[in-house]
């Protein structure tokens, strides 16, 4: 796949990066990516996706716009009130850079639908705001093979990890999946929402980029000497301290996808 003579001005400071270059410029104008939720996260990630020239950009979120989502949610303005987020996601990703197409996907993702979707993309980035999608989406991707980038935002908090649970790490063992990370969902109301609890808008602007940067790698295959993306390790933001730590985690044998049990099954079909 070639790139124009406009594109090679537009991505003049990208294409020179030697992490990068021309031909990971091309991957980049080739590539699909999946952004699910249109939100305070994947806002900022679609921005800078498209800014990097990734070539389709699905959105799925069956949302519209609401004037409390604006001090967040960057990518839409005040007259998108009450237009389909997917709707305004588009229109400013045509005014950003017209080379980027874009799939909307104006629904919920679900048990019923996710493969579906994410078997049409190369790297699927989730941004959703609820546990029931996430697990959903994090199970799509595995059964798919997608690579997942997976953040969430709390009141002053955030995290980030990456998710390729059907490839083994460098020790030969399974890498994680987001069940290895975090089993079982919270009781419903045990958490609160943006809604109940608050977000800081910058806050989601800081992990948006970084999912951005996240999925970038992966679709490039690294930035060379050095390279460590998030597979295995969770990004903990503390904005109150202004702190960012990085836990290690690995597989879990107990997990219902890929532990010792779900290889079982596999064998015996």
């Amino acid at each position: 796949m070639s790139l124009s003579g406009d594109e090679v001005e537009r991505y003049a400071r990208q294409i020179v990066l030697r992490g990068v270059g021309g031909p990971g410029q091309k991957r980049l104008k080739a590539a699909r990516a999946l952004v699910v939720g249109a939100g305070g996260l994947g806002s900022p990630a679609l921005q800078y996706l498209a800014g990097a020239g990734v070539g389709t950009l699905g959105i799925a979120d069956h949302d519209t716009v609401a004037l409390s989502n604006l001090h967040r949610q960057i990518l839409h303005g005040t007259g998108d009130v009450g237009r389909l987020k997917t709707e305004s996601a588009a229109t400013a990703i045509a005014r950003l850079n017209p080379h980027v197409a874009v799939e909307p996907i104006a629904m919920r993702l679900n048990a019923d639908n996710a493969r579906g979707v994410v078997k049409r993309f190369d790297v699927v980035l989730d941004g959703s705001d609820n546990f029931a999608t996430r697990y959903t989406v994090s199970d799509a991707c595995y059964y798919e093979r997608r690579p997942l980038i997976s953040a969430a935002l709390g009141e002053f908090d955030g995290t980030l990890t990456t998710l390729k649970p059907y490839e083994n790490g460098r020790d030969g063992r399974p890498s994680p999946t987001y069940r290895c990370l975090f089993p079982d969902p919270p009781e419903p109301g045990t958490i609160p929402t943006c809604a109940e609890a608050g977000v800081l808008g910058a806050l989601g602007g800081v992990l948006g980029s970084l999912m951005a940067l996240e999925a970038i790698r992966e679709i490039v295959g690294g930035f060379g000497d050095g390279d460590e993306g998030l597979v295995g390790r969770l990004l903990m933001i503390d904005a109150r301290a202004l702190r960012f730590e990085t836990l290690r985690y690995g597989w879990d044998e107990a997990n219902p996808l890929s532990g010792a049990a779900a290889r079982v099954r596999a064998a015996a079909d």
